[in-house]
């Protein structure tokens, strides 16, 4: 839903002030600067002004920080509650120069772009409404107060836009190819979710963001799984993981998605399993590759179970009931079996000791923080074990496979030589030397080949027998 803001403490002040610089760029004659505006799908142009820092506010809902913004809590609350106060906009300020992945870093592309306006000087203008509320560069404002600039160029928006419009213009604006700092990947996620409580359909935004339906879906599915594990997170003390604390793990989140949906399609339980063992390898901070060895070997082989110290193996379940009763109707569905539960519990547990860790705001014991580190360190020692086995296994099956693979490959280009030798027969095209030295090639690889068969096979099946005995008889010629 959009969220409607009260007008800044010296909104009257600072209108006069645009309203006058307005007419004065008007009534200056000549060619006046303006910035171009997307709007309800057209173009629409309004007038550049200069106008003071100290007097332009930056914008509480913009969605380059909105996920940012639960990092500090207590802040994020004062914010709700003072938008536009001096703490309010201290932490907006903060937040637009930190690292989208850890906001208690400060972003290095952050100071590129102060560096750029250093060296260069504002090259684009940004964008207020008519009190003075940035809707686009706010960071460059930062940026700009920091090198202590006392002005700034800006496009303003017409008296008559609502919120509506404002979030829409700063979203079109955002996703032009040429900004400088995109939006980071859950606050993309974000725009996308308000843009569908407004009502647009998936093709609509799909379109909006320049990306294909099926890729919308998938955003919305991660979305959606993020704030499921974050409520799962939440403690009896109100901590809870936040949307920030998934910025960074997006190539991982959609890889598992679509492992997700072609598991579902053959075994929804399977698919649930894997989806928990790797949402808590994600949260252990395991490396893509390391993720792609929890799939359905890695279930069938029991990896993890067998590695799992006894107070994470036993993480609180009780015996599940066979079907569920679904109130007010007379039907029953399947319950979730043993094994999900057991996944889910642990992975909970998981989930809530990350929460634990990653608190900022200062409430908790460091007895109950170290406490729950030790069962992160646990879980992390029997993750990398299980994963460490899985690769070894899989690398075992690899070199398993590699020679039966390669006669595969083999038999394919011979297949091929058939027809091509049939075509060259056919147009009296054969190089008929080169054929035949090609073939005692074949040869002596046969004989190489029969050569080891015959060592590391104590048993020879159909196959190899007739390579060992072709071999053989190929000699007595």
């Amino acid at each position: 839903m959009v969220r409607e803001f009260p007008p800044p403490p010296r909104a009257e002040t600072v209108s006069e002030l645009i309203r006058k610089r307005l007419e004065e760029v008007r009534a200056a004659g000549g060619t006046r600067e303006t910035v171009t505006v997307d709007w309800n799908g057209q173009q629409i142009h309004v007038d550049v002004i200069d106008l003071p820092l100290n007097d332009l506010y930056l914008n509480p809902g913009t969605h380059r920080i909105r996920a940012q913004r639960s990092h500090r809590p207590d802040q994020d609350r004062n914010l709700d509650k003072d938008p536009f106060g001096e703490a309010g906009q201290d932490y907006l300020r903060s937040l637009l120069q930190a690292k989208p992945s850890d906001p208690d870093l400060r972003d290095p592309d952050f100071d590129k772009l102060k560096e750029d306006l250093d060296k260069f000087g504002q090259n684009e203008p940004g964008l207020v409404t008519h009190h003075g509320v940035l809707v686009n560069g706010n960071t460059r404002a930062v940026a700009l107060r920091e090198l202590g600039k006392q002005s700034m160029r800006v496009g303003v928006l017409p008296s008559s836009f609502t919120q509506a419009d404002i979030d829409a213009v700063e979203l079109a604006l955002q996703l032009r190819q040429d900004q400088r700092r995109d939006y980071s990947y859950i606050n993309r996620l974000i725009a996308m979710e308000e843009q569908a409580a407004m009502g647009r359909t998936p093709e609509q935004i799909a379109k909006e963001f320049r990306i294909r339906t099926a890729t919308y879906h998938q955003e919305r599915w991660i979305l959606s799984t993020i704030k499921e594990l974050n409520d799962r997170s939440a403690s009896g003390g109100g901590v809870a993981l936040r949307l920030v604390d998934w910025e960074g793990a997006q190539e991982r989140l959609k890889e598992l998605q679509r492992l997700y949906a072609k598991l579902g399609t053959l075994d929804p339980d399977q698919a649930e399993i894997v989806k928990e063992r790797r949402l808590a390898a994600i949260l252990l901070n395991f490396s893509k590759t390391d993720l792609r060895l929890i799939d359905e070997a890695f279930l069938k082989e029991e990896y993890l179970e067998q590695v799992l110290p006894p107070e994470l193996a036993d993480s609180g379940t009780v015996a599940q009931p066979q079907s569920v009763s679904i109130p007010g109707l007379d039907l029953e569905v399947p319950a979730t079996t043993s094994a999900v539960s057991a996944a889910r519990a642990l992975n909970d547990r998981i989930l809530r000791a990350a929460a634990t860790v990653r608190d900022t705001s200062g409430g908790l014991p460091d007895s109950e923080k170290a406490s729950a580190q030790a069962l992160l360190d646990q879980a992390k020692e029997a993750f990398d074990r299980a994963i460490d086995n899985a690769g070894r296994d899989a690398r075992l099956r690899k070199r398993k496979q590699l020679a039966p693979a390669r006669l595969a490959d083999a038999c394919v280009n011979i297949d091929q030589c058939v027809i091509e030798l049939v075509q060259a027969r056919t147009s009296n095209s054969l190089d008929e030397e080169a054929f035949d030295e090609a073939v005692l090639k074949l040869r002596g690889s046969l004989r190489k080949l029969a050569q080891q068969a015959g060592r590391g096979i104590p048993n020879p099946g159909d196959g190899v027998s007739w390579l060992l005995a072709a071999a053989t008889a190929e000699g007595t010629q």
